[in-house]
């Protein structure tokens, strides 16, 4: 049991840097076309960017179909997969994108930090330039605001 806990929370930190770089090289590269609705204005609550989280949810049921069928640490995998997504819906758009009923505001210095990194994020328009690509992990918030500086003056 306690194996398959560390499995299930080695996942979700290790989710964290996944995001991370599909964030970065695949949303802001390649898959941009799906991105790009949640860099723009849009009504309604859904966007084409929400297919991103329905792959991660088919990965996550894959995995634990696996784990099922045989492969039981898979199961677990799953698991933290699943619970990264669902993190990801309640702080990303609940807490930052404030999709919410009650629209909370940022209490600690640690939520205070990532909810600012995420506006700093979405102060560049368009699919270059943009710093802090993490959901749960933001540099320090100077260290962001030189980057983009840095990345203004190279334009």
């Amino acid at each position: 049991m306690l194996f398959n806990l560390a499995v299930l929370f080695g996942t979700l930190v290790a989710m964290e840097g996944v995001g991370t770089l599909a964030h970065k090289y695949i949303m802001h590269g390649w898959g941009w076309w799906l991105h790009r609705s949640h860099h723009e204005p849009h009504l309604g609550m859904l966007e084409t960017n929400d297919l991103y989280l329905l792959a991660l949810g088919l990965i996550a049921t894959g995995l634990v179909a696996l784990g099922k069928a045989g492969y039981a640490p898979l199961q677990w995998v799953g698991g933290g997969v699943a619970g990264y997504g669902m993190l990801y819906v309640l702080a990303h758009d609940g807490f930052f994108h404030r999709h919410w009923p009650r629209k909370p505001r940022p209490v600690n210095r640690y939520l205070k930090r990532l909810y600012r990194a995420h506006r700093l994020h979405h102060a560049v328009k368009g699919r270059t330039g943009s710093v802090s690509f993490g959901f749960f992990y933001a540099p320090p918030l100077k260290v962001l605001k030189q980057q983009l500086r840095s990345k203004r003056s190279q334009q």
